[in-house]
Order: structure tokens, then C-alpha cells, then sequence
């Protein structure tokens, strides 16, 4: 049992190595959902919405710069035309926005109302090839303190949008100092406002292409000008889990060593019968006698998994963090239990798979490449399966929260917000409840499935 114990510490780590960075690239975000309500724009970029700000008749100018070769419709030139600076006007209560809000990744963790906590931020730009390290409160006017999840100034062209790291783009003339800027919406995007000016913003750094993002392949999100390899929230998230489990199993390690021959106490004898669970229910009867040489990883991303959901229960920092229901989290899991898989994998199961005994030879031009694209579709179904558990979970406690404001219209109708009080508590304390059994169930699920995998790659089979 102590083997099996350091066995599965060394094992946390090589799990979190790999998801970390992988989690990070697949951000959750939609911030097109966070558009202003009230902002127009005219064909010519500019921002002409009365947000009690004076404008001034530009038409004069306008024409002149036309006639200079200007393009106010482009963003060549990295202006588009005089926006102002406007705080986000608050309007129908957007539960769309809300959900992806709370699951998606940032770069500074929330904390109530506008409190942030500050993450660092680690970006390596690909046409210097310079490393800057900073932390995101560098980006705030005060250390805990963001409008929005919106920085009040920019660090190398560097800025916080939503939460999110971004940069301004290259070549329009932006300074590279620390400078002061506003964080304003034009055309349902986040744009910096800088001297009297508004600036495009790359989009997030993804290695996916934006694939795990919005459900589609973007290439300009492969070609940043910068690679984001940033603490961020989920990955935080990963660490405190990462770290608490490896001081729960090296100390009960130790009380193996120490206690040899006494009963369990403490948190030991909490995390023996769990153990015990795993070996006599999910590894013995899928594997089979070489059980024991699996039994590392199985205990790694059950316990890894349960932590995180656990940790995702906490609706306060430092919980919160949605990272099992995030694609490239549950990708790497998936990716882990492929390879175990098809290395451990003997000549029977592979025969099984290209050549199938006892079937005829015509019928193996049909089979075999279903057998082969079922190697794919096994691991690719557990990602999909904690992935959609866990976010669906979240989304529908989220709408819960969200009738006290719908009914209340957003603080307008008092008798609405009791009523939208009254529904919600119950429904969301139920949900909650539901949660707590999802969190055991789906760490569950995965580790039994990855044993019933295992087991058969791994057993002889008699013909």
C-alpha cells in the first residue's frame, strides 16, 4: 500500500504537467456576449451612442481625410475614429453572459463585485522573442481592484479584457510603455481607448485554433503575436488540488511507514476504503491479476478529477474554477488513458482489432476500420462525457441565480427579485445537492472506464 501511495503521487504530477498548459489554451470564453446595449456604430467606425459625452460635427474632417487616403472603415492605421471611453450602461440581465462568465478562464481570479485577485502573467512574444513576467494587477490602477475584469493600463501593449489577456495590435502605433487606457466595446468587441483613439485587440492565444473556444477553427487565433503560458484560473486551480493532494498522500505514505501494523486514523482511514473501492470494484473485475500495475494512474485521475469538481463546488475564491468542464482539461485525461491503453495493449487485442478471428475475410473490409476509429472514439467520449456533466451542472445552478434578476428586473421590481429569491434558493440548493453526487459520480465513471479499457488490451483471450 505505501508503493501504491508514492506511486500515486508521482503520477499527480505527471497528470498536471500536461493538463495545465492544455487547460489554459482552451479558453471558455464568449465575450461577444458582453456587448453594450446602448453603443451604435456608423459605417465609418465611429462610435456616435450618447453616453453623456459632447461630440463634436466631424464631417468636415471626415471629408478631408478621405480625401488624404484615410480609411476610417479599416483598421490599417489602428484608429477607428474618436469612441469614447464608456463605462458598460446596465441593461436586461444577460444570463448567457453570466454563464460563460463563471465558466470560462481569466486571467485574474474573481472575488466579489470588482475585487480581482492577481494572477502572473507569463507571455512570450514571437517577433522579439523576449519572456515578460508580470503580475495582471501591473494592468490596475489598484492591486485588487478591476471595472469588468478591465485594466486601466497597458504594459507592453498588453491589456485585461474581461479578464482575459490580450494585446493590442501590432503595427498601428501603440505604445510599448506603461500607459493609461480605458477598456470600451465597439461592434460587440472590446477595443482599447487611448488618447482619443480606439485599437483593435488581438484575439486570445490558443493552440487549438479557438476549436475548444467557440466551436470553431480560427486561424488568426493560432497566429498571435504573443503565446500566453499565464497562471491563470483554472490552472490555479489545478495547483491548490495538485498540492493538496500530494500532501494528503505523502502523509498518509508516511503513516504507513510510521504506524505498520496499526489500524488507520485520521485521514487515512478516510482514504483507505476509497482505495479499497477502486482495487475490488473498478480494477480487480476489468483487469484482472495485472491490476497492480495500473492501480497509480486509476487512483491519479480519479482523486485528481474528484478534487476539482469538489473545488468547483465552492462558489467563492478559491473555488469556482471550472476546470473539468474545460475541453482541454478533460482532452489530456482522455489523451493519458489513449496511450496507457494502446502501449499496455497485447498481441490478442490487436489482432482483435485488425484482424478479428473468425470473421470472414469481406466482412474485415468493413470491420476492421470501425475497429480502428473505435480506438479514437473511447477516449474521445470520456472527454466529451465529464466535460458536459460538469458544465451543464454549472450553467443550470447559474440560471437558478440568475431569476432573482431576470424577475427583478435587474433591481427595478422588488416583489419580481423576492419571487425570483423565493424560486431560486430551493432550486439551487437541489442542484447543488445534484452537484455534490455528480462530482463523485463522474471521477467515478472515468476511472471505470478507463479500467474496462485497460482490461481489455491487457487480458488473454481464448478462442
Amino acid at each position: 500500500m505505501r508503493k501504491l501511495i508514492l506511486g500515486i503521487a508521482v503520477s499527480f504530477g505527471l497528470t498536471f504537467g500536461l493538463s495545465a498548459q492544455d487547460s489554459h489554451a482552451g479558453h471558455d470564453h464568449d465575450h461577444g456576449s458582453h456587448a453594450h446595449e446602448n453603443t451604435e456604430v456608423s459605417h465609418d467606425g465611429h462610435d456616435h451612442s450618447d453616453h453623456g459625452h459632447q461630440h463634436n460635427d466631424h464631417a468636415g474632417h471626415d471629408h478631408a481625410d478621405e480625401a488624404q487616403g484615410h480609411d476610417h472603415e479599416g483598421h490599417g492605421d489602428g484608429h477607428h475614429g474618436e469612441c469614447g471611453c464608456h463605462h458598460h450602461e446596465e441593461g436586461a440581465y444577460d444570463v448567457t453572459s453570466t454563464a460563460y462568465h463563471h465558466i470560462g478562464d481569466a486571467n485574474a481570479f474573481h472575488v466579489v463585485g470588482d475585487v480581482y485577485f492577481p494572477l502572473p502573467c507569463i507571455v512570450y512574444d514571437n517577433e522579439s522573442g523576449s519572456l515578460d513576467v508580470f503580475m495582471s494587477s501591473k494592468l490596475a490602477a489598484h492591486t485588487f481592484s478591476l471595472h469588468h475584469g478591465n485594466s486601466d493600463y497597458a504594459y507592453k501593449g498588453y491589456v485585461l479584457a474581461h479578464g482575459v489577456l490580450k494585446r493590442v495590435k501590432r503595427g498601428l502605433g501603440f505604445p510599448e510603455d506603461k500607459v493609461e487606457v480605458c477598456i470600451t466595446e465597439m461592434d460587440h468587441h472590446p477595443v482599447v481607448f487611448y488618447e482619443g483613439n480606439c485599437y483593435e485587440l488581438e484575439g486570445e492565444t490558443t493552440l487549438d485554433g479557438g476549436v475548444f473556444d467557440d466551436g470553431g477553427f480560427d486561424i488568426s487565433k493560432t497566429t498571435t503575436s504573443f503565446m500566453d503560458f499565464s497562471i491563470s484560473k483554472k490552472v490555479l486551480s489545478m495547483l491548490l488540488v495538485f498540492g493538496l493532494m500530494l500532501w494528503v498522500f505523502l502523509s498518509i505514505a508516511k503513516s504507513y511507514r510510521t504506524r505498520r501494523g496499526m489500524a488507520p486514523k485520521g485521514i487515512q482511514s478516510l482514504v483507505e476504503p476509497i482505495i479499497a473501492m477502486i482495487i475490488s470494484d473498478v480494477a480487480k473485475p476489468f483487469i484482472g491479476k495485472k491490476y497492480e500495475k495500473f492501480m497509480p494512474f486509476l487512483l491519479s485521475i480519479f482523486f485528481f478529477i474528484l478534487g476539482l469538481n469538489l473545488l468547483g463546488q465552492i462558489p467563492f475564491f478559491p473555488g469556482s474554477g471550472n476546470v473539468t468542464g474545460n475541453l482541454g482539461f478533460t482532452l489530456v485525461l482522455a489523451v493519458f488513458t489513449f496511450f496507457v491503453v494502446n502501449i499496455n495493449g497485447n498481441k490478442d487485442y490487436w489482432k482483435h482489432v485488425f484482424v478479428m478471428p473468425g470473421v470472414p475475410k469481406w466482412v474485415l473490409l468493413i470491420l476492421t476500420p470501425v475497429e480502428i476509429l473505435g480506438l479514437f472514439i473511447k477516449p474521445f467520449t470520456l472527454m466529451l462525457r465529464l466535460f458536459a456533466n460538469i458544465t451543464a451542472g454549472h450553467i443550470v445552478i447559474i440560471s437558478f441565480v440568475s431569476l432573482i434578476f431576470i424577475l427583478g428586473e435587474s433591481g427595478a421590481n422588488l416583489a419580481g427579485a423576492g419571487a425570483g429569491i423565493g424560486a431560486s434558493i430551493p432550486l439551487t440548493m437541489f442542484m447543488m445537492a445534484i452537484e455534490l453526487l455528480v462530482a463523485f459520480l463522474q471521477a467515478f465513471v472515468f476511472t471505470l472506464l478507463s479500467a474496462s479499457y485497460i482490461g481489455a488490451a491487457v487480458q488473454d483471450h481464448h478462442h
